[in-house]
């Protein structure tokens, strides 16, 4: 960016004055501050922009690998691909951290529609879940739009499938009938449960997810049936009419499996052992390819800091990029890495995750103390040119939960999320749900928020840590 003499001496003056004196840096305007690393954004932002090599890689990615689901060897073998891609682009100290992680499987599954008709019905079963018996459980249909509703009608669970159709609000509220259900359904006699799945849209698309079990609690089937179906099963039972089903699962929990994180860095030039972590998780439900959720997310973290080394930028801290194994059915990659980095996580800057899709940025949502907050705020007119310059309270991600519980300041890269769930945990988690140039936006506004974290003179200030778990 042209600059005149006089802007290129006020900035001088801020640079200055800012190593010289962190203390008044901090009192000064973000906006001020943050001037000084405003050519270096540029830098970065253009260079972002400039081409879909972010974009064509996630397509590799996807289409080479399909599906990355924790156990499967589909994840194996991408997280060796990544590695040797990592190593062909230059960065430092690539390397896979070993993790065990759960291994279910889903198996065949289906259920039949067998009164008031015979018609098959698309299923998808719920991660975690038990198989049925090889003849299935067939049992009349109980639908209910509650945990309360569901309570109150206990006298009449006994025996039957217990099918929740709670329609979509939020992800927060509506999922837990996905992840309670079985526990609530069984505690009322139920035989098997279904959900109606957690989306705002659907084309006849299941989906998905995580559930799980209590330990005082029979452990029955649960799985997720499409939107139209359970509004279906709810129009014929207000009318009066026996809605039976036959609900057929093969799935299965296996033991462990080992995995693995993937790690890369540029190390710092000045204080290296300081760390600002980037990135998202490289499993994915076995369903669709995970492209949405979350192969854009490590790819875009990827490309963040394999830019800063094309350009030369080598900051002050050390900028790792980590693709996470294991965040969608037991997170055992977080905690793996911050186990793994136990002695390192006092010296944890920042950790910054991408799990929302990369679909057009807006900016950023932030945790930790006030100044820290203060302090990355100043960094959004960085962003303001490609409209990703709102930092706001609240944010962070599933795996750097673990971090943050430590009281690592935590960052989640916020995005026009009004399609996300649409295809969150579907087969419809493609590729073409996917913009290059919005993707090559979120590249942009992540390399710069973490170069400027990197580079800035003094860490940003720690919160408490919160209990660690």
């Amino acid at each position: 960016m042209r600059c005149s003499s006089r802007f290129a001496l006020v900035t001088l003056f801020f640079t200055v004055w800012f190593v010289g004196s962190p203390a008044r840096a901090r009192q000064a305007s973000p906006d001020a501050w943050a001037e000084a690393y405003r050519a270096a954004a540029d830098r970065l932002i253009d260079a972002a922009l400039a081409d879909s090599s972010a974009f064509e890689r996630l397509g590799y990615l996807v289409d080479t690998f399909g599906p990355r689901f924790s156990g499967t060897q589909n994840l194996e073998d991408a997280i060796d691909w990544i590695l040797a891609e990592m190593e062909a682009d230059g960065l430092e100290n690539v390397r896979g951290e070993p993790v065990m992680i759960p291994h279910w499987v889903r198996g065949k599954e289906s259920l039949t529609l067998v009164e008031p008709r015979e018609a098959e019905m698309q299923i998808l079963g719920l991660g975690g879940s038990i198989g049925t018996p090889p003849e299935g459980i067939t049992g009349e249909v109980l639908v209910v739009g509650s945990f309360d509703e569901l309570e109150a009608r206990a006298s009449e669970a006994a025996g039957k499938i217990v099918l929740f159709n709670v329609p979509f609000t939020s992800y927060g509220q509506t999922v837990q009938y996905r992840t309670r259900g079985a526990v609530a359904a069984a505690k009322v006699g139920a035989a098997a449960s279904l959900v109606r799945s957690v989306g705002p849209v659907s084309l006849y698309t299941p989906h998905t997810g995580a559930m799980r079990y209590a330990d005082d609690t029979p452990k029955i089937p649960h799985a997720a049936v499409t939107v139209e179906d359970a509004m279906m099963m709810q129009r014929m039972q207000d009318r009066g009419q026996k809605v039976v089903v036959r609900l057929q699962m093969e799935a299965q929990t296996l033991p462990d499996a080992p995995s693995r994180n993937v790690v890369a860095e540029i190390v710092g030039r000045e204080k290296p052992e300081e760390v600002v972590v980037l990135g998202g998780h490289i499993d994915s439900w076995d369903v669709g390819q995970g492209a949405m959720d979350d192969g854009g997310g490590c790819v875009a973290a990827w490309q963040a800091v394999r830019l800063m080394k094309k350009l030369g930028l080598r900051p002050r801290r050390t900028v790792r990029v980590a693709l996470w194994t294991n965040e969608e059915n037991g997170l055992r990659g977080g905690v793996g890495y911050r186990d793994a980095h136990a002695s390192e996580v006092a010296n944890h800057v920042l950790g910054i995750e991408s799990d929302a899709g990369v679909f057009r940025p807006t900016g950023f949502g932030f945790t930790g103390s006030d100044e820290a907050f203060a302090r990355v705020q100043g960094v959004g007119p960085l962003l303001e040119r490609i409209g990703a310059g709102e930092i706001t309270r609240g944010g962070g991600g599933a795996d750097i939960g673990p971090l943050m519980r430590r009281g690592v300041p935590g960052m989640g890269l916020r995005v026009d999320g009004s399609k996300y769930f649409w295809y969150h945990h579907t087969n419809a988690d493609t590729l073409d749900k996917l913009d290059p140039h919005e993707m090559n936006l979120s590249v942009a506004a992540m390399a710069v928020m973490a170069y400027v974290v990197a580079e800035m003179p003094d860490k940003l200030p720690r919160s408490e840590a919160m209990p660690a778990n």
